[in-house]
């Protein structure tokens, strides 16, 4: 069952990556492969409660991948992680069928659940580099997170995700706002730095005031 699996994950990058030349080039040479191919070793040790071995798999894994998926988490065939540098998978997570994951991604918890603490993504889900995706909700089948974006909470199937937090930008092949371009991302730095501006210009008018009143009264004293 293992080398079935990892036959069918070699396809699917072999289907998906116009730079793929060969299947032996995509077992031997691909991260992304390596981790998954040893991630399904690790789960196998994890649920007969071989914890310990399972972890070892797993950090050694990462250690030479860059790629950090838990073995308690699920994951299901035809996972291509292209580049894969930097690639977090919580214990909880779980992968759907023929998803595409990209460098940087973290598919991670909030920090406030117990349980059920990972996201779950359908079948047929892409999710771009460097997109942050924490908490236990779902990422509906066929749907996309744009890189870069932090999704928080459940995206329907069919769907396009973009921003900071991530918002729909098209759903069922239909948008539903414009797309968001590199320009006009949100800026959650430039917004504070903006809010410093207003409540610094705020005190130092204060301070002006203050000033000014302190010489009014020192004139008075003297008269």
């Amino acid at each position: 069952m293992l080398f079935k699996n990892i036959a069918y994950d070699v396809q699917a990058v072999l289907e998906r990556d116009p730079a793929a030349r060969s299947g032996i080039e995509v077992f031997l040479l691909y991260p992304g492969i390596q981790a998954v191919f040893w991630h399904r070793a690790a789960h196998f040790f994890y649920k007969h409660n071989m914890k310990f071995l399972a972890r070892w798999i797993s950090q050694c894994t990462r250690f030479w991948t860059g790629i950090e998926i838990h073995p308690g988490a699920t994951i299901g065939r035809g996972l291509f992680i292209d580049h894969g540098m930097g690639v977090v998978i919580g214990e909880t997570a779980i992968v759907g069928d023929n998803c595409t994951i990209y460098q940087g991604v973290t598919l991670g918890g909030t920090g406030k659940e117990k349980g059920k603490r990972h996201p779950t993504l359908g079948n047929n889900v892409m999710v771009g580099s460097g997109a942050k995706v924490l908490g236990p909700f779902t990422v509906g089948d066929n749907s996309k997170i744009a890189a870069g974006a932090v999704v928080l909470s459940e995206v329907p199937p069919n769907s396009t995700c973009v921003g900071v937090p991530a918002r729909i930008v098209k759903r069922e092949g239909v948008r539903v706002e414009a797309d968001l371009d590199q320009v006009t991302i949100p800026d959650p730095v430039s917004s504070q730095i903006c809010t410093l501006s207003v409540h610094m210009a705020a005190l130092e008018k204060k301070i002006k005031e203050m000033e000014n009143l302190e010489s009014e009264g020192n004139e008075d004293e003297d008269l």
